[in-house]
């Protein structure tokens, strides 16, 4: 289920979301759809490929989570409300289908997306996983495989990379 089928899903059933919750959620939920189809896309699969990276090291820190409502907020300029459903959403589809959907998902992206869009991603990948002030190796290795699988050039990535040297663990003294 992709995550803008799981967010009608949740507009559509009084089980997904507590009673008090349900006239918000649906709210918000109609609010996406009220996108444009293929924005609507590129939101939800941008929102999971940002989840892809943050949990790359098995665990999502509260920076990187701020971090990915502030990059879905921008990106598809919702409000604050909205873009932390889009991205606790996002989360718990990479933990549930992460290995089966990450590919499925980034080839999705790929086909929706246009160049402006591809490049900004990658930028919001590195900015991601900064947000916790570390750039791990498993971040790392998860970043250069959604930008090959973007259809991106290896100096690209190493041109965004670079403004993240600082962050990078592999540099940092003692680490190993």
């Amino acid at each position: 289920m992709s995550i803008l089928d799981r967010l009608r899903a949740l507009r559509s059933s009084p089980s997904g979301a507590s009673q008090g919750d349900t006239d918000t959620v649906r709210r918000i939920v109609g609010e996406l759809d009220r996108l444009e189809p293929r924005r609507a896309r590129y939101l939800a699969a941008f929102a999971y490929v940002l989840s892809r990276v943050a949990g790359a090291d098995l665990s999502i820190s509260a920076a990187e989570t701020a971090k990915m409502i502030d990059l879905v907020r921008h990106a598809g300029r919702l409000p604050e409300a909205q873009a932390v459903i889009v991205v606790e959403i996002a989360k718990s589809q990479n933990r549930l289908f992460g290995g089966t959907e990450n590919f499925l998902v980034t080839r999705e992206l790929r086909e929706v997306a246009t160049d402006a869009e591809r490049q900004e991603l990658l930028e919001c990948l590195f900015a991601v996983s900064a947000a916790d002030d570390a750039i791990d190796g498993e971040e790392e290795a998860q970043i250069w495989q959604i930008a090959s699988e973007l259809g991106f050039e290896h100096a690209d990535y190493v041109r965004v990379r670079m403004a993240y040297s600082a962050k990078r663990t592999v540099w940092r003294k003692g680490a190993r």
